[in-house]
């Protein structure tokens, strides 16, 4: 069997009724809405079936549905097929979800942290002075360079998202990226604005990074012999501790570096485990067709025939 890389989506995954197939299938996963809900104080299924869309897409609320959805779709994969992944990685949020599913965090307590992350991130910087970006078909090295002509210290764009060679995330003060963008059209570069509540995974995130370091620090991590992927390094991680969470939450998505990291470990399956198909369509383009194998889950009942 090929070398097999969990991974599980983060936020702008959701979407109203992402959950319905799920449930209907195989209604043995409400014990993992249960415990969720009752960890974060959140009608979690509530906002999965029936949203509303404007609901469901607060961070404070994404992050919980998106935690307790993919530990659901998990525990499908384990139950039905025996999935047993060589390596998890998750993406931003998703880290939390490849911890629970690689048995070193608890899913009540993440469930608690991502509510808290959500919170903290929503309020750290106030509506309308941030700003995300998404560019595409743009060389690393010189998208840092134009990122750093145009911060100084109150007025900061960053690289938050590494996510493939063919799509760069910036976040940043809502000027900074507006100017940086101005100099995009220009060469010309294509992007995309983000409709996101903040910067997320940028500097501007660290009074949020600040009030989770206790909670985070406080949590129990088992240690285990499961290697994790970590984002803010991009590389594996089997004695985890909270301070990957804590630094992930200012620092950038090192999503090319996680992938080429699991390519060096020898990993040939990708199996995005969750709703939609973002992390799917990012490693389907980084990865040669021959020789590798990527599935995304979001049809759960699908995935499960074609995995037994």
């Amino acid at each position: 069997m090929s070398a097999t890389l969990a991974m599980f989506p983060g936020q702008g995954s959701q979407y109203v009724g992402m959950s319905q197939k799920l449930l209907e299938a195989f209604p043995y996963v409400k014990t993992v809405f249960e415990e969720a809900e009752d960890s974060c104080q959140l009608h979690i299924r509530r906002l999965c079936l029936e949203g509303p869309e404007d609901e469901l897409k607060l961070t404070a609320n994404t992050q919980p549905c998106l935690l307790a959805t993919a530990v659901a779709y998990w525990k499908v994969l384990q139950d039905e097929v025996g999935l047993k992944p060589d390596l998890y990685a998750g993406h931003s949020l998703g880290e939390y979800s490849a911890l629970v599913a690689a048995g070193k965090l608890g899913l009540g307590r993440a469930s608690y942290l991502v509510r808290k992350r959500g919170e903290a991130m929503q309020k750290a910087v106030p509506p309308g002075v941030g700003a995300m970006a998404a560019v595409m078909k743009m060389p690393v090295d010189q998208l840092e360079a134009l990122c750093a002509r145009h911060s100084q210290p109150d007025h900061r764009v960053e690289i938050a998202n590494y996510n493939s060679d063919a799509q760069l995330v910036i976040a940043g003060h809502a000027k900074a990226v507006m100017h940086l963008c101005e100099d995009l059209q220009k060469i010309p570069i294509r992007y995309v604005d983000l409709p996101v509540s903040a910067p997320f995974h940028s500097s501007l995130m660290k009074p949020a990074k600040l009030e989770m370091q206790g909670l985070l620090e406080s949590s129990y991590l088992a240690k285990n012999s499961e290697g994790i992927i970590a984002n803010i390094t991009g590389s594996v991680v089997r004695d985890y501790s909270a301070q990957y969470l804590i630094d992930q939450i200012d620092g950038p998505v090192r999503w090319i570096q996680s992938i080429d990291t699991a390519k060096n470990e020898g990993i040939q399956r990708f199996i995005e485990i969750g709703p939609g198909k973002v992390l799917f369509g990012l490693v389907r383009r980084m990865v040669p067709r021959d020789g590798f194998e990527v599935i995304a889950s979001d049809d759960i009942v699908e995935t499960v025939k074609a995995l037994s």
